[in-house]
């Protein structure tokens, strides 16, 4: 089969996935989509729940392994939007609709790499496709869920719009709910102890307090208080204030470790959310990294979560788009980024197959 061809038909597949809504956790219909399509290539598949991944047709359990992954899940669209976002058209090269550039033509061009090596006999490598769901909400039933389905894995593409380019580093995830406690009381008197000014304490700890180890490509850790409530009356003085902080983990340290550090430092209770959510990276001497680099290809560090932070494996995120249109209204991807990715991909992977 030609690349043009090749080409063509993840473009329209992308088509049929945007006209199909999939808000994470309820991805049913674009499962179905995927797996239709690869079955129609005469690619046998395998799924758990809403998860599909496929071998190579001469897969070898001698050989290493590299997943092949992105999700098919996406946010429910914002208010913004002036197009319907499950219609998707072409205008100027550009292909609107939800889920275009996040991360719907990621998914289709790795498919596309996938189908052109899947008949290769004798491949270095097994390659190992998997389109898997919430991944937008860091759910129990994406890709963490099917891993130990999976022989291990020696190294992970994971697409999501970073123009092409290779994040060699992403940051992890951390949230933590914070609880101050203090005595009700009447604001009148004296007799109360207020738990909004116990948790500003730590507050001002938090904004300020910076971890001594950086990373190379992602920075500081960052640690940022995104919401707080407190009392319910205008002369009651509350005794419990949650505040949530959110925390961006560098490559530098695990979650647990930086939980139980701001543990030591803070008064509040604390109660993370989840710690599997890790920073996750690449040695930039690594034989994918060196062959992206060798066709142009720059290395970063990723701010933003994806599904490296489940895998235990090294990983790079890199694909079409741009992260910075992910999410907004009217979504879209350059035609040209697509077909020009598929290309990329195929030579980056010849260079190590």
């Amino acid at each position: 089969m030609s690349i043009q061809i090749i080409k063509n038909e993840a473009i329209e597949l992308l088509k049929k996935l945007i006209s199909t809504p999939s808000f994470s956790g309820e991805e049913a219909q674009t499962a179905a989509l995927i797996d239709a399509f690869l079955k129609d290539k005469l690619v046998e598949t395998k799924q758990s729940n809403h998860n599909i991944w496929a071998f190579n047709k001469y897969f070898s359990f001698e050989k290493p392994n590299i997943l092949l992954n992105s999700h098919h899940d996406t946010v429910r669209p914002n208010q913004g939007y002036t197009i319907n976002p499950f219609e998707p058209y072409i205008e100027n090269g550009q292909l609107f609709g939800l889920g275009s550039n996040d991360a719907g033509a990621s998914l289709v061009s790795l498919m596309a790499v996938f189908l052109y090596f899947y008949e290769h006999k004798n491949l270095k490598y097994n390659l190992i496709f998997s389109a898997t769901a919430e991944e937008e909400s860091s759910g129990p039933n994406g890709l963490n869920s099917i891993l130990d389905q999976l022989p291990p894995l020696d190294f992970a593409v994971v697409g999501e719009p970073s123009g092409m380019h290779l994040a060699i580093a992403e940051k992890g995830l951390l949230v933590i709910d914070a609880y101050s406690h203090g005595i009700a009381g009447h604001a009148a008197h004296s007799t109360s102890e207020n738990a909004i000014y116990k948790a500003l304490e730590d507050i001002d700890w938090i904004r300020n307090y910076e971890f001594p180890k950086l990373s190379d490509s992602l920075g500081k850790v960052k640690m940022t208080v995104t919401q707080i409530e407190a009392g319910s009356e205008h002369n009651v003085v509350p005794a419990i204030c949650h505040f949530v902080i959110d925390v961006r983990v560098t490559d530098q340290y695990n979650n647990r470790e930086v939980f139980d550090f701001i543990d030591q430092h803070t008064k509040s209770e604390l109660k993370a959310r989840s710690f599997r959510l890790n920073s996750s990276s690449i040695s930039s001497d690594h034989l994918i990294v060196k062959a992206g680099v060798e066709l142009g290809r720059k290395t970063y560090g990723s701010p933003t979560l994806s599904d490296q932070s489940v895998l235990n494996c090294p990983s790079l995120k890199m694909g079409p788009g741009e992260s910075f249109r992910s999410h907004q209204a009217n979504e879209f991807v350059f035609i040209s980024e697509i077909e020009q990715a598929i290309e990329l991909y195929i030579h980056i992977f010849e260079k190590i197959l």
